[in-house]
C-alpha cells in the first residue's frame, strides 16, 4: 500500500482532488436528522477515486478535495469534515483493489461494532434491525464473491466483468462510508440529545430501509460511471490502482 509521492503522483492529486470538490456541489440526497444538510455526488466518486489511485492517492485526492469544497460551501451534514466518509470510502475500495481484503473485514467490523453499540443511542440497544444491510456487506466483503470482484475490475476487457466487479468494491466501500459518517453522527449529535433516547429510536426506525436505497443508488451511479471509465483510463495506458 506504500505510494510515493512522485511528480506523476502529485499531479494527480492535484487533478483528482478538484473533481472531487467539484462534485461536493451537487445534492444528491438530503440528510435525515440533519435540517438543510444533504448527501453529494462526490459520495459516488470517492469510491471510484480509490480503484483509480489506489487506498493512499486516493484518499488525499478526497481530503485535499473535500477541504477546498467545504471552504467554498459548506453542505455536508459535519461541516467542514464532510469529506471524512468520502476519505474511508476511497480509501475502503482502494485497499479492496489491492487485494487487501483481511485489512479491510478487520477495519469494517471494528467500526460497525463501535457505531452498533456507541453507548445507549446506538442501534444495537434501540432498534438493532438498523445495521442488516451493513452486517450483509460485512458478509460479501469475507466473502469469496469480494476476491472475484477484484479478478472481475482487473479484467477490463469484459464490460460485464468490469461493471460487476466495479459495483460490489463500491457497494463495499459505500457501506464502509456510511459506518463511518453514522459515528461521526453519533459523535456530534450525542452531547445535545444523549438524554433523550426517544430521539435515536425513531431516528434508526426511520433510516432502516432508506439507507439501503440511498447505498444502492449510489453504487448503481459509482458502476455506470466507473466501469466506461476505468476502461477508457486503461486504453490510454493509465495504470488503475494508482501504481
Amino acid at each position: 500500500m506504500s505510494t510515493r509521492f512522485t511528480a506523476k503522483n502529485v499531479a494527480l492529486v492535484c487533478c483528482f482532488a478538484p473533481l472531487y470538490a467539484v462534485f461536493s456541489f451537487w445534492s444528491l440526497f438530503p440528510v435525515i436528522g440533519a435540517m438543510g444538510k444533504v448527501i453529494t455526488i462526490a459520495a459516488v466518486i470517492s469510491p471510484l477515486m480509490g480503484i483509480i489511485l489506489g487506498p493512499s492517492l486516493g484518499s488525499v485526492s478526497v481530503t485535499l478535495g473535500g477541504i477546498l469544497g467545504a471552504s467554498l460551501a459548506q453542505t455536508g451534514p459535519f461541516g467542514p469534515l464532510s469529506f471524512i466518509p468520502g476519505v474511508a470510502a476511497a480509501f475502503c475500495s482502494g485497499l479492496l483493489y489491492e487485494g487487501e481484503r483481511r485489512a479491510s473485514a478487520i477495519l469494517y467490523s471494528v467500526l460497525l461494532l463501535a457505531f452498533a453499540f456507541y453507548p445507549r443511542t446506538g442501534p444495537a440497544w434501540l432498534h438493532p434491525y438498523f445495521v442488516w444491510l451493513q452486517l450483509a456487506g460485512l458478509a460479501l466483503l469475507i466473502s469469496p464473491l469480494q476476491s472475484k470482484a477484484r479478478e472481475f475490475t482487473r479484467n477490463q476487457s469484459n464490460p460485464l466483468e468490469l461493471s460487476l466487479g466495479v459495483g460490489l468494491i463500491s457497494f463495499t466501500a459505500t457501506l464502509f462510508s456510511h459506518i463511518v459518517g453514522c459515528i461521526m453522527f453519533e459523535l456530534i449529535y450525542w452531547p445535545i440529545v444523549f438524554s433523550e433516547p426517544d430521539f435515536w429510536r425513531p431516528l434508526w426506525q426511520t433510516l432502516t430501509f432508506v439507507y439501503p436505497a440511498e447505498r444502492l443508488i449510489i453504487t448503481l451511479i459509482a458502476t455506470i460511471i466507473g466501469a466506461p471509465l476505468i476502461r477508457t483510463l486503461k486504453a490510454f495506458g493509465f495504470e488503475i490502482g494508482g501504481k
